[in-house]
């Protein structure tokens, strides 16, 4: 059985300044492409049985600058839609909810195209890609380039957390995680690596 490697693509502004980034496809800044290209010493001299990222552009310059090739894009690997959140702090929105949290409340609709989603609903897309990749991890190391409350979700299910569990795990922009079995069970055996 194989290792779930996770790579959170590296920062945008956005992302450096707290701000809900969901669909909106921003660049990485100088200092993400800098995490990207400093993941490739980390990932030399392995092979993974399959690579798969998010389509949003972060995710595979991330991706294309860690020296991953043969990297196929999966939807389901996408960020949390924030709906009406989206671009905002979580310190704005405690100025007109103060109890908010993303992790039990979810967020309300957005424009067109952004209803917002809840976690059980990241869950559900988490559980999807845990299910397409779980024959490749028979083969070998899987790697997964994708976001931050994305991959906390995942992580959540993949050791039988609900999802709302993400927010147990902080993770940093431009790391490796690595998520393995122990005794037949999955563990965190990586967490925010950086070279």
């Amino acid at each position: 059985m194989g290792d779930l490697l996770l790579v959170r693509h590296g920062e945008t502004e956005w992302s450096a300044s707290g701000r809900h980034t969901g669909l909106t496809d921003l660049p990485l800044t100088q200092h993400g492409e800098e995490q990207a290209k400093s993941l490739a010493p980390l990932l030399t001299g392995r092979t993974f049985a399959r690579t798969l990222t998010s389509p949003l552009g972060r995710a595979l310059r991330t991706a294309e600058l860690a020296g991953l090739t043969g990297a196929v894009t999966d939807a389901d690997l996408h960020e949390w839609d924030y709906g009406a959140y989206e671009g905002v702090t979580t310190a704005e929105i405690h100025r007109t909810r103060p109890g908010w949290d993303l992790w039990t409340d979810g967020v309300p609709p957005g424009p067109p195209g952004h209803p917002g989603e809840t976690p059980a609903q990241v869950g559900e897309r988490a559980d999807r890609v845990l299910s397409r990749v779980s024959e490749a991890l028979a083969d070998g190391d899987v790697m997964l380039v994708a976001h931050g409350h994305f991959l906390r979700v995942l992580t959540a299910r993949r050791l039988g957390l609900p999802p709302a569990d993400g927010r147990l795990f902080r993770l940093e922009t431009g790391t490796l995680s690595r998520l393995s079995t122990e005794h037949g069970r999955p563990v965190i055996a990586e967490w925010n690596t950086r070279s």
